[in-house]
């Protein structure tokens, strides 16, 4: 029987990530409309269907 390899995140690799997103924010790496723009663009990624038949996807808070 083959065995899949499943990667996976490990608690400190989470909480390093966590600290870091948090000290970018914090010190003005990562503002609002970075956040707007990024979700616009994954949402636009993976639902390009609609993107195609005319829905917009750009997030305006």
């Amino acid at each position: 029987m083959a065995t899949r390899y499943r990667p996976h995140i490990s608690l400190l690799t989470l909480i390093y990530l966590i600290i870091g997103v948090f000290i970018a924010w914090d010190r003005g790496y990562i503002d609002e409309g970075l956040v707007q723009r990024i979700v616009s663009a994954l949402l636009a990624v993976f639902l390009w269907v609609l993107v195609l038949l005319g829905v917009d996807f750009h997030i305006d808070f």
